[in-house]
């Protein structure tokens, strides 16, 4: 089956926004008093701001809601997304997606990153007319690693799973894939650590790897 669409994770595959949501979480770890371990905050890797937010308030017994808890933290990223000077997209992703778009495939957003985050992406970086469709997992009812929003992308695209291709660089991204039964290439981001790639189909270092006639032995 020929590869028609790509379905791309933001955090860490299209931008590296971890150390601002790190800074971003860790002062709002700071307002709430509570600390928060390496190891723990490890695990909210891929993961929504909702699904952190409730781990939050049933690990510490929070009384704040988990809108509350994540404004705090969405507004101290919005300080972080607008003045650190570092911020910009990975290096080769942006040639990899204009790759995709002059070869016809369609390319769908799939990311746990609230859809205010993914706009400000998007305007940021003039992102917007190559894909066809982007999708929060915030506004789902399950989140990664639940296959919904895989499968919800797979419908976007108007595409058969086995056209699918799905770019992950998380443990939980990449279950999500795999449960979904979309082939998933992991990319092997310097800034995710600690993530489980052993359910990726294959595991890259370079976004130059995934230029269609490197997939041709996969999608023939």
């Amino acid at each position: 089956m020929p590869l028609r669409a790509v379905l791309f994770d933001m955090d860490g595959v299209i931008v590296d926004t971890e150390p601002l949501h790190r800074k971003a979480y860790f002062r709002t770890f700071d307002d709430l008093k509570i600390e928060v371990s390496e190891e723990f905050y490890a695990t909210f890797t891929g993961a929504s701001t909702k699904r952190v937010c409730n781990a939050l308030i049933e690990k510490f017994g929070l009384q704040e809601s988990p809108e509350e808890i994540a404004e705090i933290k969405r507004r101290y990223f919005k300080h972080c997304f607008d003045h650190d000077a570092d911020f910009d997209l990975l290096p080769g992703v942006r040639k990899l997606i204009e790759h995709y778009f002059e070869h016809g495939i369609r390319l769908v957003l799939a990311s746990s990153a609230s859809m205010t985050t993914i706009d400000w992406v998007f305007e940021r970086f003039g992102l917007g007319d190559f894909f066809i469709g982007k999708i929060s997992g915030a506004d789902l009812r399950e989140s990664k690693p639940h296959p919904e929003i895989f499968e919800k992308a797979a419908e976007i695209a108007t595409e058969p799973k086995e056209n699918c291709l799905v770019i992950e660089d998380s443990t939980n991204g990449i279950l999500a894939a795999h449960r979904a039964r979309i082939f998933c290439a992991a990319y092997r981001s310097p800034h995710s650590k600690g993530q489980d790639y052993a359910l990726a189909n294959i595991i890259v270092d370079d976004f130059a790897d995934l230029e269609v006639g490197k997939l041709e032995r996969f999608f023939g």
